[in-house]
């Protein structure tokens, strides 16, 4: 029965996007995921992608999928750099791993023009600024 399925609720593990201005004045972006957990997780897997749908203009752009394997406690891995060109979209990261034989996942959507300055914060572990969805 469903009442019977536990489903685990994931806690301490988030995803930033990052800024990072280039020394010839281009600026990169990229995708991390924090494991802000006092243990690694496992089986790290992550599916990327962009879309959106306006006024019958559905847009989208390829799925991704990474695997980081392990991720060790207190720390972070890069997932993909982002183009600036999909910050008017949404942008989805889930996110599937295992921890202590269970399985978890979760979905972490950053929402057109959320990436930006004005939601900018201080990202631990990496320490620098972007945009972070625990």
């Amino acid at each position: 029965m469903k009442k019977d399925i536990e489903i685990p609720v994931v806690e301490d593990v988030w995803v930033a996007i990052v800024h990072d201005p280039l020394e010839n004045e281009e600026t990169e972006w990229d995708v991390y995921l924090l494991n802000m957990k006092n243990t690694e997780i496992e089986g790290v897997l992550v599916s990327s992608r962009g879309y959106s749908s306006i006024e019958n203009d559905d847009r989208k752009t390829a799925t991704f999928r990474h695997f980081l394997d392990v991720v060790p406690a207190k720390s972070y891995k890069k997932i993909e750099p982002i183009s600036i060109e999909v910050f008017g979209l949404n942008n989805e990261y889930w996110v599937s791993f295992y921890l202590n034989k269970k399985m978890y996942d979760k979905k972490y959507i950053f929402l057109p023009e959320t990436i930006n300055e004005a939601y900018f914060t201080d990202i631990p572990l990496i320490n620098k600024k972007g945009v972070l969805i625990k």
